[in-house]
Order: structure tokens, then C-alpha cells, then sequence
């Protein structure tokens, strides 16, 4: 998420009530996850397992809760609690905005792009030309949709990230400030469910084609020319490269990457990055030719014990 203009390191410090380490006018240009961090951008740390790959990503202010020494052209907002803090900070550069109508104002439609009864599209979506959005479609603020791009009956797009912060009294949400796109010539089917990134965005990639009842977890990006096939889940921060084909009731653990031209069968389990070009199957997901034959041999077994009690 890129602020509407550069803030200073003491204001943003001054928002969340932190002290800071630094020159009071370091420039201050986002907030992003780590996995999405660029200059000028914060990132939060919670955890001392994670504190060398925060303070060596390529965000220049970290949110951290402890005091350390600051890496060379970097800043540190230091917390009591980075996880309370980034949220401030979403909070107050991406407030929730009520809805006032079925479709905002600012909403801004191309040519012949049809919107079904019953829709609802919040503020600052943008729809491109040709579309058709089916009836019962819901597309929350800051969606941006491409051209020829078709959305079935049911499919939400724009829902919070599934990310919580485990307290004593409870589960506290990460809030998403982000968006959903999704690029020209997509197919989306009924009952779809595409969360929104935290900061940055979830992308569906030109091309791509999406069955009924699949979900599509926060900051996901699936590439060009994608097959996904009915009830898959798939995490946040996955990366499916192009040309993917993933078969149905597919499980996608989050974090990992799926290479192009990678076809996965149905019912696998995806626990760990897969390379491209292969074709995988089973829980977890391995390359589907070593999984028959190792199922081939299994079957052998009771034929050799019968042999060998033979002898």
C-alpha cells in the first residue's frame, strides 16, 4: 500500500505514539508485508525468529518491538506491539468506507459491460469494457477488473485476508488494506471467494480461468492462462506461475510456488513449492508418475510374501 503522499518517519511515528530511531525527516512512502516490501515502505516484526529478514528485506522502516541496531539507510519504529501499530496505521490511511448505494459513485464502468440484479460494487472499483457481472455478485471497494472479463453468480471478491494474531483474550485480525485484480479475458465461476491483500494485491493473471466454489486466499497471484478447478482452497501468498492447471478439491498450503506449466490432480495436498513442468498428485503433492509406482509396488507385497512362504 503506497500512501497518497511521503510522510516523514517523526509523523508517522507521532501517529502511533512510538519513539523512533533515525533522521526525523527519513522518508516514508507505504506499508507492505515482507513478502511485498519495497523502499520506503514498513514492514512489521513481532518475533525475534523474524528479525533478520525484516531488517534485511527491502523496507527501509521496520515496526519491530525491540530496540536494535539500525542497518545503514534504514529506520526502526520500535513498539510495544508492531502488530497493533500496523493496523493503526491501516486504519488510518485505508478507513472502511460505507456503503450508500448498490453501486458507489465512484465506481467506474466501461463499454457494454453488463451488471446483473442484485449486485453490489463498493467505492473506487473499476470495472473495464465488455464485462459481464452475473446477479448476486459482490465486489468490495478498491477491485480493480479488466476487460472481457466474466463473473458468475455469487462470487465475492474483495473479502478480509484470513490472518489473525492469537492474544490471551482472543483472536485479533490483521487488517487488509489491499486490493483484488484481476487482469483481462478472466473467467470467474459461481460461489468464488478471492480475499483482498493485507497491503498489497491478491491478482488473478490475464487468461486465467476460474471454476465454481473456489477460494483464493490473501496477496495470492495466480499467472496468465491458469486452470482451477471446482473447490480448490488455495492460501495467501502463493504464487502460481503461468499456464498452471489444478484440478479439483485441491488443498494449496500458504507461502509456497507452484512453477508454470505445473498440472496438479485432484484431492492433492500441496505442502511444499512444486516446480514446473510436472505433473503431481497425492498428500502431500509429489510428482504423480513416482506415486504410482510406488502404489504399483505396494500391491506386489502380498504376491512376494506368498511366494516366499511357498519356497
Amino acid at each position: 500500500m503506497k500512501f497518497p503522499k511521503q510522510h516523514t518517519l517523526q509523523e508517522i511515528a507521532t501517529l502511533i505514539n512510538v519513539p523512533f530511531i533515525g533522521d526525523p525527516n527519513f522518508p516514508v512512502l507505504g506499508m507492505n508485508e515482507i513478502h511485498v516490501v519495497e523502499t520506503g515502505d514498513i514492514v512489521f516484526v513481532d518475533h525475534p525468529k523474524y528479525y533478520d529478514k525484516a531488517l534485511n528485506s527491502a523496507a527501509t522502516i521496520i515496526l519491530i518491538n525491540k530496540e536494535v541496531a539500525c542497518p545503514e539507510g534504514k529506520a526502526l519504529l520500535v513498539s510495544d506491539d508492531p502488530f497493533r501499530d500496523f493496523n493503526k496505521l491501516t486504519k488510518h490511511f485505508k478507513p472502511f468506507q460505507p456503503a450508500s448505494s448498490a453501486i458507489s459513485e465512484s465506481t467506474r464502468i466501461g463499454k457494454n459491460t453488463i451488471i446483473q440484479p442484485n449486485c453490489f460494487i463498493g467505492n473506487n472499483v473499476v470495472i473495464g469494457d465488455n464485462c459481464v457481472i452475473h446477479a448476486n455478485v459482490c465486489i468490495y471497494d478498491d477491485t480493480v477488473i479488466g476487460n472481457n472479463v466474466s463473473i458468475h453468480a455469487g462470487t465475492v471478491l474483495g473479502a478480509s485476508a484470513f490472518y489473525y494474531k492469537n492474544r490471551p483474550d482472543g483472536f485479533d485480525p490483521l487488517i487488509s488494506g489491499g486490493r483484488v485484480v484481476i487482469k483481462d479475458h478472466v473467467d470467474i465461476g459461481a460461489l468464488c471467494t478471492i480475499d483482498r491483500g493485507v497491503t498489497g494485491d491478491t491478482t488473478i493473471g490475464e487468461g486465467s480461468k476460474l471454476d465454481n466454489q473456489i477460494q483464493i486466499g490473501h496477496d495470492t497471484v495466480v499467472g496468465k492462462k491458469c486452470l482451477i478447478a471446482s473447490q480448490t482452497g488455495i492460501a495467501g501468498c502463493v504464487i502460481i506461475e503461468d499456464e498452471v492447471t489444478i484440478w479439483g478439491q485441491v488443498g494449496c498450503a500458504s507461502g509456497i510456488t507452484i512453477g508454470t506449466k505445473a498440472v496438479v490432480h485432484a484431492q492433492s495436498g500441496i505442502s511444499k513449492s512444486l516446480a514446473g513442468h510436472k505433473t503431481y498428485w497425492g498428500t502431500p503433492a509429489q510428482e504423480a508418475r513416482s506415486v504410482l509406482k510406488e502404489m504399483a509396488s505396494i500391491k506386489q507385497i502380498p504376491k512376494i510374501i506368498e511366494e516366499l512362504k511357498n519356497k
